[in-house]
Formats: C-alpha cells, structure tokens, sequence
C-alpha cells in the first residue's frame, strides 16, 4: 500500500452515509434524545444524522489530535467552549465524529460523556483499523488518509 494512497469522499456519497447511519442507528433499536458533534470533523454529519434521525437537540465538543496529514499531538485534548454536562445527564446521547482513526479521541470524549450521567453512542463515517474505539455505527472502514469534501481545500485567503 502507497502511502500517498487517499480515500475520497464526495459531497453526494455524504449524504447517503448520513442517511445509511441514521437507519442503522434506527434498526439497532437505539433511541439518542441528543446528537453530539466532535467539532470540527464531526459538525457536518452530526447536522445531517441529526435531521435524518428528526432530532433538533444538538451540542458539540471540541477537541483536538491531529494537527495536519499523519502529525497529531501526544494525546488527544479539550478545547473550550466546552459542552454544558448538565444538560446531558441522564440522555441517551449519540456521538458523531468524522472518522475514528486511533480511536482516542473517541473515547476520551465518550469517557467524559459517561462520567457526566449520559448514556453514549457512537457514528463515524470512517473506521480505520487499529482503532482502540470502534465506533457503535461506522459507514466504511479504510487504512487510507481520508479526503473529506469539506477539507480538500486550504483556508480561504483574500489576496490584497
């Protein structure tokens, strides 16, 4: 396998994967009272399972890992703002992130999530093997650096 070797995602194959994960969180019989976002990776397909689902409650947590393509820091950490525990004690609460590659960042976010009182799920729309968190519902697994349609692009720039 060539290391320079990337899955590519489309906008049109999101929104099936999100569609897909949403039914299969419906056959699994799993009944999340709120969606939760691991931003940024995770913002766009929790809004797309999140609608699929018919559910409006929605939260997101941010955290950070990788720093660019193959660098990430020595562990996953938290970033502010930080999601009110609160409100999700006690809730069903499904957890989305876009790909879950080591699977640290998973499940330092899923451990936080359960000591504040919820009862946690997890979507990803990639698995990658070697993962120590396999998510509850992934869509694809693949080794390959994944191309995101929302990521291929660098920052915007205005030239002056």
């Amino acid at each position: 396998m060539a290391d320079d070797v990337r899955e590519i995602l489309t906008w049109d194959d999101f929104g099936s994967a999100s569609r897909e994960l949403a039914e299969d969180v419906l056959r699994s019989g799993y009944e999340p009272e709120l969606v939760v976002a691991v931003a940024r990776g995770g913002l766009l397909l929790a809004g797309g399972v999140a609608y699929a689902l018919g559910i409006k409650s929605c939260g997101a947590v941010n955290a950070e890992f990788y720093t660019g393509i193959g660098t990430r820091l020595p562990e996953p950490i938290m970033l502010p703002p930080l999601l009110d525990e609160a409100s999700i004690v006690g809730k069903k609460v499904l957890l989305v992130d876009d790909v879950s590659d080591s699977g640290r960042t998973l499940k330092m976010v899923v451990g936080l999530l359960e000591a504040a009182g919820a009862e946690v799920r997890t979507v990803c729309l990639y698995t990658k093997p070697g993962t120590v968190h396999e998510p509850d519902y992934a869509w694809r697994r693949t080794p390959h650096w994944i191309v995101f349609p929302w990521s291929a692009l660098p920052p915007v720039t205005i030239e002056g």
